[in-house]
């Protein structure tokens, strides 16, 4: 089922009679796989309303992600929170959407300056399980009482809703980028100069670290962002702060420096193996120890509190590392293993009652994207 309209969208899930699997652009296959009949919301496209001065865009929630930023980089605007483009490393085909973009919460680099996607969501239209059409939030900033289903949507995967509409609040786009490289530093070691840096005045809008980057030696990536004049001081300064870590220099070719962090935000280092991948969110001084017990390939982004990590197919990493203060995702693996191993992390029994609540309210006849996130 395609529908084209809100209401045809209303009236497919009101009719239904069993599962339904609720797709975007076909391009993130994470979670556990989901049987049913597939309802896309690919034929709800179009920009609703678009507000540069007041920083602000509505779009049907199966508008093509390269569109929405498209038509913000006409008027010199960007999604702040820049949403990762799975394709490469999941080989998949088909066209990311801006409502897969909020379903999933995707936010890459910048989210440690900038925030995640639901921080920039200000406004959602959406069908619930029963077919009924509601809308929380708005279409500028504002502060307002009640439940906050704008953030709750955000992340949910399709369990509770189905989008059809989303806003958001926009930024201006930067004039130049540079970055400010460390060469050598072992894992502890960068993520204590990524904490410098983050805890530095200069705006650090990205910090990474390849334990082997494009050459073999350990690469700490430092992002700047902004006007030009303002981006040679902070790098200057940024160059000065960190000298006590060793060999530290910039790199300043705005071109290299965007494919750099763009390998960052899509994960192309782990791109074209076979081999399964691991998101974990983790404390960043508990970053290392965690790394170190993958067994596999690793790499750190959100200054240390983001870790990719590669390993043998069919591997059960949450296993393997135990209990400790964070989350793993399995974002690459086969169908087998991410119906063996679940694919998000297990919620903690008072949240898996809230959660199963939720879905039991938006979602009563448990037709939308069932078992997706089960543990």
């Amino acid at each position: 089922m395609t529908p084209t309209t809100e209401t045809e969208l209303s009236e497919a899930v009101a009719s239904a009679t069993g599962p339904l699997r609720i797709e975007g652009g076909g391009t993130r296959p994470v979670g556990r796989p989901v049987e049913g009949e597939v309802l896309s919301v690919g034929g709800l496209s179009g920009v609703e309303l678009y507000e540069p001065g007041a920083l602000t865009i509505v779009v049907r929630a199966g508008t093509p992600l390269a569109e929405v930023e498209a038509v913000l980089a006409s008027e010199n605007q960007r999604l702040p929170f820049e949403p990762m483009d799975h394709r490469v490393l999941l080989g998949t085909g088909g066209e990311p959407t801006i409502g897969g973009v909020v379903a999933a919460n995707v936010s890459g680099p910048r989210r440690i300056q900038a925030g995640a996607c639901r921080d920039s969501l200000i406004g959602v239209r959406f069908v619930d399980g029963t077919g009924t059409i509601l809308k929380n939030g708005g279409r500028v900033m504002k502060n307002v009482t009640g439940y906050d289903l704008v953030k709750l949507l955000a992340g949910s995967r399709g369990t509770l809703g189905v989008l059809t509409e989303v806003a958001f609040k926009v930024l201006p786009a930067t004039e130049t980028q540079a970055c400010v490289v460390i060469d050598g530093l072992g894992d502890l070691q960068a993520v204590e100069a990524m904490a410098v840096a983050l805890g530095s005045p200069f705006e650090v809008t990205g910090a990474a670290h390849l334990p082997a980057g494009p050459e073999g030696v350990p690469l700490t990536m430092l992002r700047l962002e902004g006007f030009a004049a303002s981006v040679a001081y902070r790098t200057g300064r940024l160059l000065d702060l960190l000298k006590p870590f060793g060999a530290v220099r910039a790199e300043v070719d705005p071109v290299q420096v965007g494919e750099a962090w763009l390998g960052i935000r899509d994960v192309l280092p782990f791109a074209g193996s076979a081999d399964d991948v691991w998101r974990l969110s983790v404390r960043p001084t508990d970053a290392p120890g965690i790394a170190a017990l993958t067994g596999g390939e690793v790499f750190y982004d959100w200054g240390g509190g983001l870790i990719w990590a590669r390993v043998p197919q069919g591997t059960d990493l949450r296993a393997r590392l135990g209990a400790y203060a964070g989350h793993a995702t399995l974002v690459r693996a086969s169908a087998e293993t991410r119906a063996r191993i679940a694919p998000f992390q297990p919620e903690p029994a008072p949240i898996a009652a809230l959660s199963e609540g939720l879905r039991r309210k938006f979602d009563p006849r448990g037709i939308l994207n069932p078992g997706l996130m089960a543990a």
